[in-house]
């Protein structure tokens, strides 16, 4: 190539000036003219020495010369892998946020059709839905997150068969699981009735929960399936058999609620079945698609063994979930125990619903930055994993900031789309500032416990947890709420605190890892998984 042409080239693709461009085309013939040199015999001590000094002298024109060259060129290499990280994420997350409110929507909407049987079967289905929430599927959801650090890292490892055996131990350890917690179901209305609610509301709420039971153990197995197919970049199957399932809950629910007679027992019937259609749609994908060929292969015994370190990671995984999501629960509850506990008990319920719906968002970025960042360690790729927790928190930093200023635009308006009721109406809208820095920092916190889970460091998310809300949270919340009158504002500040201390803690935790560190974790995972499969193989020749 002539001297023009690589002036030329590099003018064109790097932007830098002739003068640079000139002086990388004599350090390329420089390095050209001392390769070739490099490449004769060594003839004798002398010639050695001379090309000695001229491959030391052109290393080191290469590190001094054109420094404006090598900025723009890594510039544009680092801006390159930014855009490809956002790309990633995006593909990733937008169908994941989708699966989070789909899923979602199926309680939201058989309580919808149930209040349209009247007031009391209303409240019945409310409690029950909250209790199925706090003692069943809150646990098992937190359970079965443990497949994104174990599934995450194996696949970014490429040892794409741990996958298939993951999925099948979690659903072994989810279903046994779920057999205790249907026991807790079906004393649904004895539970009820012993926390002193009233006694034709718990009856109502206990057939809800006892038609609700086989849901249970259809939701283990749609948990499993889930992380499954989302540690493979693979979630917009999920997406898809999600959707179908919530069109058909819709049309189930309108013929068991309002056609069959069965009343709110339709309802939760719906939600059992909707659940099962979702499994079922996902296992033929699973069982037929060409994208799972190399991560299921089929049933395998060595599923069953090494439960209790499977256990280490999930049992963790379900405290870090269910300490967050009890808190705001037991927000509701100590709000009957204020002045005027109508009042305050809407005001909060319609704050939490809301709450809740638009926690499904960052619900969706933190599997993401878990699927990212578990990806990356597995593969060795320290570099990688730590660029993705930078774009997961600059991408939840802007979704926090418009959706704070939708709440703070509408937060007039909102109340009547719950109540009729001016007084509520009004509470809500003063309450709105407060639920948005809630939401702000309640995006930070699932995204950093996205992170957490795709190093697999649930044991400290769990501690993080447990200090933020029982520690700060809901003691500073009594404070407020009951002992300076503040209310429901105050008990709400108080979870705001909580959220305060869980990202700071988070925050300092990412900040100082070491990331090769991490990596290296990662892969002695993976490698110590590998020699359990070989053990249980021996054993089983």
């Amino acid at each position: 190539m002539r001297v023009s042409d690589v002036i030329l080239t590099l003018q064109v693709k790097t932007r830098v000036s002739p003068l640079e461009a000139y002086m990388t085309s004599k350090l390329l013939r420089q390095c050209n003219t001392s390769t070739s040199r490099l490449r004769e015999p060594l003839l004798d001590a002398e010639n050695s020495k001379q090309m000695e000094q001229e491959t030391e002298k052109v290393d080191k024109e290469i590190t001094t010369v054109s420094p404006a060259a090598q900025h723009v060129v890594g510039d544009n290499s680092d801006m390159q892998s930014v855009k490809e990280e956002v790309k990633k994420q995006f593909w990733l997350s937008a169908p994941l946020i989708g699966v989070s409110l789909l899923q979602y929507s199926l309680q939201v909407i058989s309580v919808m059709f149930v209040g349209h049987l009247g007031s009391l079967p209303l409240s019945a289905a409310s409690i029950a839905t909250s209790f199925a929430s706090v003692t069943g599927f809150t646990f098992l959801m937190g359970t079965a997150s443990a497949l994104e650090t174990l599934c995450g890292q194996s696949y970014g490892a490429k040892m794409y068969g741990k996958l298939g055996i993951y999925m099948q131990r979690a659903m072994f350890v989810l279903l046994i699981l779920s057999i205790p917690l249907s026991i807790i179901w079906t004393y649904t209305e004895t539970i009820l009735v012993f926390v002193h609610q009233d006694k034709s509301i718990a009856n109502l709420a206990g057939s809800y929960a006892q038609y609700m039971i086989p849901s249970i153990f259809a939701y283990a197995l749609l948990q499993c399936l889930n992380r499954f197919l989302q540690t493979q970049n693979n979630v917009f199957p999920v997406f898809v058999c999600s959707g179908i399932t919530t069109c058909l809950h819709v049309l189930l629910c309108w013929v068991l609620v309002l056609k069959t007679g069965l009343g709110h027992k339709g309802a939760a019937l719906a939600i059992s079945v909707s659940y099962w259609l979702n499994v079922i749609l996902l296992s033929c994908y699973v069982k037929f698609s060409s994208c799972c060929s190399q991560t299921w292969t089929g049933f395998s015994i060595e599923a069953l063994s090494h439960i209790p370190a499977f256990m280490k990671l999930g049992f963790p995984s379900a405290v870090m979930v269910c300490l967050e999501l009890w808190s705001f629960e037991l927000l509701v509850l100590l709000s009957g125990l204020l002045p005027n506990p109508v009042l305050e008990t809407s005001t909060l319920s319609i704050c939490l619903n809301t709450s809740l719906t638009l926690w499904m968002i960052p619900v969706g970025l933190g599997g993401t930055a878990s699927t990212r960042i578990s990806n990356e360690l597995g593969a060795g790729n320290p570099k990688g994993a730590k660029l993705a927790v930078r774009v997961v928190v600059a991408i939840v930093i802007v979704e926090g900031i418009m959706m704070g200023s939708i709440l703070l635009g509408v937060r007039n308006k909102l109340g009547y789309a719950f109540s009729s009721d001016p007084k509520v109406i009004s509470y809500v809208a003063s309450m709105i500032p407060i639920v948005a820095a809630g939401n702000f920092l309640d995006g930070f916190q699932c995204v950093l416990s996205g992170v957490a889970r795709g190093c697999g460091w649930q044991k400290i998310g769990a501690c993080v947890n447990l200090g933020s809300y029982y520690l700060v949270g809901v003691p500073l919340g009594l404070l407020l709420g009951f002992h300076l009158h503040l209310g429901g504002r105050g008990l709400w500040l108080g979870i705001v605190t909580a959220l305060v201390v869980q990202v700071m803690s988070l925050s300092i935790i990412t900040l100082v890892t070491n990331w090769d560190q991490e990596a290296m974790k990662a892969k002695d995972r993976v490698g110590s998984s590998n020699n359990e499969f070989r053990e249980a193989e021996a054993s089983i020749i």
